[in-house]
């Protein structure tokens, strides 16, 4: 395989929800938190000693290495599968990390002070997955199944966003709806996986509409 001619043909599909450059690793808890997005997601590559622009830096030394190695094994709860392939262009060294997508949903990208943050990804961009996300992941490896239920809450939920003239956030919905916080997570992402409501993110914001 012509590594360069693969490696450029990457490079020229830029930045999208499945492939993000990375110049260089200085921190394995933020390589952590783009594993975890891929991971929640569809999966994704890193390029890593790619800067922002496609222009090839290469990976300076073992010690960035290193680090890739801690953000999938000890930065991310539980563990995220990674494969790690090494191509030498134009004398430098450049390091794909293929994730693939998590059969264990949330995967956790951990900081040093042990908090766990899920994150998912959208476009180019790592997000942090809204409370809604995690419900669903939650009922998604539910060893039982989950029967939808349409009761007064129910009801009331999806008059609250019928008669919403737009998409409405998650606080936005409680107060209208003046159902506890956590029942309404739990409503939402449930009325998610029936395929009645859909979360769409605009303006840095998770919204909710039918």
């Amino acid at each position: 395989m012509d590594e360069k001619k693969y490696l450029i043909g990457l490079i020229s599909q830029g930045e999208h929800q499945q492939q993000d450059f990375k110049y260089k690793i200085q921190d394995a808890e933020k390589l952590a938190r783009s594993v975890s997005a891929f991971a929640n997601t569809d999966g994704g590559r890193l390029l890593i000693g790619v800067r922002d622009d496609g222009h090839l830096s290469g990976v300076r030394s073992e010690e960035e290495i290193y680090m890739m190695h801690q953000a999938a094994y000890r930065y991310c709860a539980p563990e995220s599968s990674i494969k790690f392939d090494t191509y030498h262009v134009e004398g430098r060294t450049i390091v794909i990390a293929t994730v693939p997508p998590s059969p264990r949903k949330p995967v956790f990208a951990l900081d040093n002070e042990g908090r766990r943050r899920a994150y998912i990804r959208i476009a180019d961009e790592n997000i942090l997955a809204s409370p809604v996300h995690l419900q669903l992941w939650r009922q998604e490896t539910s060893p039982q199944g989950q029967l939808l239920q349409y009761g007064q809450d129910e009801q009331q939920l999806m008059s609250v966003l019928k008669s919403a003239p737009n998409p409405l956030t998650l606080n936005q919905v409680v107060r209208q709806s003046r159902i506890p916080r956590h029942k309404v997570i739990r409503l939402l992402a449930h009325f998610i996986r029936y395929g009645l409501v859909t979360c769409q993110f605009s303006d840095h914001r998770f919204l909710f509409h039918l």
